[in-house]
């Protein structure tokens, strides 16, 4: 069970790689280059349109025949190189295993120390692991404009901050301990006067203390302001005086007079109380924020809003009671190394100038989201601040249950917060690679990338020109690792060495100190239509190859005594490149994979939930103003008409196939072409031992940056014990 962190064994052959790999590129660059000149995405060509003699089409004019000069005069050059290049792919590493020091926050969070991660005990009740699954199509320049994308090397640094940005934004938790108040709204917002803490996405109840990734450094942090209105707030019963100290527009004192100031909310001498959410120090036994029966909300007589006698229960629209809510919310510091501007998602005119740096769903995303009325939000030091108060506590028509599902699904416009694992697609340009794990490792300390072989290998008797373009990354420590190449490929897909990638995690410690793991498989199935027996043959091997690594990765070494591994979860991502509404892929709906995984979206064979979404995007309409942000897909998505319009459904007999389907009229069958996956087995784990799924969601973050959708997946293991 040894990673591999470097291409080659030795130091030499890695030399004459970087040696054989600096004759190529140029060659290689050109090439790609020239291709790319002769291929304008619809953005390109918009633009061209409305003005013939733009900047944009005298470069191609000039550089193209500039690039067809220099690649010949580089082609020597290039051959050389490949004589050299091509022998070694035989003997280089399958991928390429990256370890980064993780940022302060992660450090905080108990997730790693000096040397390596410091995994906490597993707890008695278990834990929750979130993961997600997207295809980035970060194919060479030249073959991504066939997909209507462009500037490969720009999309893959975005996709990068994009995903970073979004998994580490705060994560905003309502916990309503009162029978009569199960529901948080902008209406009843003002009763929210409570602390504030910053927590994991684990936290079930407000008083536990642990974190995802191990024993908690939880902390109370001081109200810095007012929890019912942000600082200069007009309409705050408990702080009308913050604008006017002559108001008197008191709750206490509706019509004025001099009783003002016998007021304990008004009164300027009271000392602080750190539990009042008026007074931030000290304490103030004349405070009616303080009494026991304001606290508790059982003493209605005690309150300044309710009077004496006039309330027999806490009242949700009091700003002294708080109803038994409590706000939680977890929040990495920002990375200190990170000082580049940053600005949000971009439009497509933005994006073709060049890389404009994101801050797309971190803190920005909690006032991202369509506008409301003012409210209150965090800042970005866990303050609150003025944004739209319904993009923090409530977003009709975002979390649904359908039915009898026991799970939340949505469609996000960010990726979920706390993101433990996370699977990628098509990564295959070698310069794209290097720009995602350099912003991929901000937040994931893990990486496997570079996945697959070039060249002839084994069992894939073509030659490959791109690798698999799998990567995975984790937040928890990767123990073992191996990449398996379909050997059937076809056509074009022949020419990628595409295949699965297979990973043990170490998640966590028992009490009898045996360790945690779970195990992930990231794949990537052929892609040509009408060829369901190779993806059939394919997904086989994919249980097979799976069921092997398991096997081999749970044994000991030789000559050793070790407890036995306990197995939290086995999962499934990737792009399978078939659907189940698709009358062409009954064979693949049929297979024995589902019969061993579970697919949360999935009813049966050929039949989805109602609420599940087709996660490929029509390329001809990546650029249009109605889903250029993912914002603004977000919303497309969630409108039937809209889901027609921009996602890939199952061609129709009346219709061509490579035709676009923008504008149509004929009938479409489901919610799109869903051919993403995350699937879960609970075969193989402990006794007793349970998988619930607590969310799922389909993002829509990368907009303009990829023809997919992202799935995420929440999923909780729960062990059966009881919390000493």
């Amino acid at each position: 069970m040894v990673l591999h962190t470097t291409p080659y064994s030795s130091a030499c052959l890695h030399f004459l790689d970087g040696l054989s790999w600096s004759l190529v590129f140029p060659c290689y660059w050109l090439l790609d280059q020239l291709l790319a000149s002769c291929v304008a995405t619809s953005l390109e060509k918009r633009q061209r349109s409305q003005d013939p003699c733009s900047f944009l089409t005298l470069c191609v004019l000039i550089s193209a025949p500039l690039y067809l000069l220099l690649l010949l005069a580089s082609l020597p050059f290039a051959l050389l190189g490949f004589i050299i290049w091509a022998p070694l792919q035989a003997v280089r590493q399958p991928y390429l295993y990256t370890y980064r020091r993780p940022d302060k926050y992660q450090a905080e969070q108990g997730q790693a120390g000096p040397g390596g991660a410091c995994i906490a005990e597993w707890r008695p009740q278990g834990r929750s692991f979130c993961f997600c699954s997207a295809n980035v199509c970060l194919l060479p320049d030249s073959l991504a404009r066939f997909n209507n994308l462009s500037d490969t090397h720009r999309r893959a640094r975005e996709v990068g901050k994009r995903i970073r940005n979004g998994a580490s934004r705060p994560q905003i938790k309502i916990y309503i301990d009162s029978p009569t108040n199960t529901s948080i709204s902008a209406a009843s917002f003002s009763s929210l006067a409570t602390g504030f803490r910053r927590t994991s996405s684990l936290d079930q109840r407000p008083d536990q203390t642990h974190t995802t990734n191990g024993p908690a450094d939880t902390e109370n942090e001081p109200l810095t302001e007012c929890p019912i209105h942000i600082t200069g707030a007009t309409d705050c019963p408990v702080h009308p005086f913050a604008v006017d100290q002559a108001s008197s527009e008191c709750p206490l004192h509706p019509d004025g007079g001099d009783t003002t100031a016998d007021c304990p909310v008004h009164s300027s001498v009271t000392n602080g109380s750190s539990d009042c959410p008026v007074h931030t120090s000290g304490e103030a036994p004349d405070c009616p924020m303080h009494s026991t029966g304001a606290q508790s909300g059982q003493g209605p007589h005690d309150c300044p809003m309710h009077g004496e006698g006039t309330q027999t229960k806490p009242c949700s629209d009091c700003p002294v009671h708080t109803s038994g809510v409590q706000i939680s919310i977890s929040a990495p510091e920002p990375d200190p190394q990170e000082e580049e501007a940053e600005t949000g998602n971009h439009r497509p005119g933005e994006q073709a100038m060049g890389d404009t740096g994101s801050m797309t769903a971190s803190r920005e995303s909690l006032t991202r989201y369509h506008g409301g009325d003012g409210g209150i939000g965090i800042s970005s030091n866990n303050t609150l601040s003025h944004v739209p108060r319904t993009s923090v506590f409530k977003r009709p028509g975002r979390k649904r249950r359908h039915g009898d599902e026991t799970f939340d699904h949505e469609i996000s416009a960010f990726f979920p917060a706390n993101l433990d694992f996370l699977a990628l697609q098509e990564v295959f340009d070698h310069g794209s690679t290097t720009r995602l794990r350099r912003q991929l490792h901000h937040y994931f300390p893990y990486v496997l990338s570079d996945v697959g072989r070039y060249g002839w290998k084994g069992c894939c008797s073509r030659f490959k020109f791109l690798n698999s373009g799998l990567m995975l990354a984790s937040r928890y420590p990767i123990l073992d690792a191996r990449f398996e190449c379909y050997p059937n490929g076809r056509g074009e897909d022949a020419l990628a060495a595409k295949g699965a990638l297979f990973a043990k995690v170490h998640v966590g410690t028992s009490h009898q100190e045996q360790r945690v793991v779970g195990y992930l498989t990231c794949t990537h199935l052929h892609a040509i239509e009408g060829d369901a027996s190779v993806r059939c043959e394919q997904l086989d091997l994919l249980l097979q190859w799976g069921a092997e690594f398991r096997q081999a990765s749970s044994q000991p070494p030789e000559g050793e005594k070790v407890l036995e591994d306990l197995v939290a979860f086995d999962v499934v991502l990737g792009d399978l490149n078939f659907d189940n509404c698709s009358s062409e892929d009954k064979l693949e709906q049929q297979h024995a994979l589902f019969t061993q995984y579970k697919d949360p979206c999935r009813l049966g064979p050929g039949e989805d939930k109602p609420w599940a979404l087709g996660t490929l995007l029509d390329p001809s309409g990546l650029y249009d103003e109605d889903v250029s942000s993912p914002e603004s897909l977000q919303k497309v998505m969630e409108n039937e008409e809209g889901r027609k319009e921009y996602l890939v459904f199952p061609p129709s007999k009346s219709q061509c196939p490579a035709s676009s389907q923008k504008g149509r009229k004929i009938p479409l069958k489901g919610n799109g072409r869903r051919i993403d996956y995350m699937l879960y087995s609970d075969e193989g784990l402990q006794q007793d031992w349970k998988l619930e799924i607590e969310e799922f969601s389909f993002v829509t973050q990368l907009a303009s940056l990829t023809d997919h959708l992202s799935v995420a997946m929440r999923l909780a293991v729960s062990t059966g014990e009881e919390e000493p």
